[in-house]
């Protein structure tokens, strides 16, 4: 007989009643009633041609064949639940890999703070960064690569978004720029060349600017697109181009690149940040364990 021609949940019965030795007990055991033991018991009995187990006063007492499958039953049932227990996860002992997906701003302004935290609390695990462009060619969050993505909220079923702070974006260009020679109208400013920061050509992401110029009644001419902040920065720093960056990249990085921050006639504007991940994650002890480091990292360096 194979051991797909018999309901392996039969065999559980089976070891429960073997343990208790005693039908009523291994019912409320197994959180079924008195009968459907006996049910499975005579199951169990036409499949393996053998009676298992006789009544004696209250108890049972097991056949030489049920004696028999004891021992095995216990070993294959101790397993399992050894299986599918969830031990307590020790970050310092964690080995795993940790994929996050994040644009060049996180991976400026956060990736040395996620680091020496890493170090810190999970100093075996891998940490392993990927940007927005690999996020949706992967398949998103739903990929079985992507363990967590910083950045603006992502929408989708099973998807999972915790806010974590606001960033704040503002128009900058270099410290010599001619546009800190006078006061910066409307006019003025309508007047920019401006480099666009876009992350993934060809996926109709909304331009997030092109409203805060509109309500402010302010044309914006685009003359060239790149794929992140980072390039965007350098090509203003050696230009009389201007951008917008957000500005803890601009904190973090304006001064070695000789930027300035522009005081325009421009509406705030704040985008928010969250951070992500799937519902196939989201109870796994590990996963967990570092969406807290993410979540402390980045909290404690909005604090900052």
């Amino acid at each position: 007989m194979s051991a797909s021609s018999v309901d392996l949940n039969l065999l559980l019965v089976l070891h429960t009643v073997l343990t208790e030795r005693n039908v009523a007990r291994a019912a409320e055991r197994l959180h079924v009633t008195p009968s459907a033991v006996s049910n499975a018991l005579a199951r169990l009995r036409a499949a393996l041609g053998d009676p298992l187990v006789t009544r004696k006063g209250r108890g049972i007492v097991p056949t030489p064949r049920a004696l028999e499958l004891a021992p095995g039953l216990a070993r294959v049932v101790r397993e399992l639940e050894l299986m599918l227990s969830v031990a307590p996860l020790e970050p310092a002992s964690c080995t795993r890999t940790f994929t996050l997906a994040v644009a060049d701003l996180g991976q400026v302004v956060w990736s040395p703070l996620l680091a020496a935290a890493m170090r810190r609390e999970m100093p075996l695990a891998h940490l392993r960064l990927v940007g927005i462009d690999t996020l949706v060619s992967l398949g998103d969050l739903s990929a079985s690569e992507i363990d967590l993505h910083l950045g603006i909220p992502a929408k989708g079923p099973g998807i999972y978004a915790e806010p974590l702070l606001e960033e704040r974006s503002v128009l900058v260009a270099r410290r010599d720029h001619p546009v800190f020679d006078r006061r910066v109208t409307r006019r003025a400013l309508g007047e920019l060349r401006h480099v666009r920061v876009e992350m993934v050509p060809g996926k109709n992401f909304r331009d997030p600017f092109a409203a805060t110029y509109a309500r402010a009644g302010v044309p914006r001419e685009v003359v060239m697109t790149v794929p992140s902040y980072t390039t965007a920065a350098e090509i203003v720093a050696a230009s009389e181009l201007v951008t917008m960056l957000p500005l803890s990249f601009l904190r973090a990085r304006g001064e070695g690149l000789g930027l300035r921050e522009v005081n325009a006639p421009l509406p705030a504007h704040a985008t928010r940040i969250a951070m992500c991940w799937h519902e196939r994650t989201h109870a796994d002890p590990a996963a967990r364990a570092f969406r807290a480091l993410v979540r402390g990292v980045v909290k404690g360096r909005q604090r900052t």
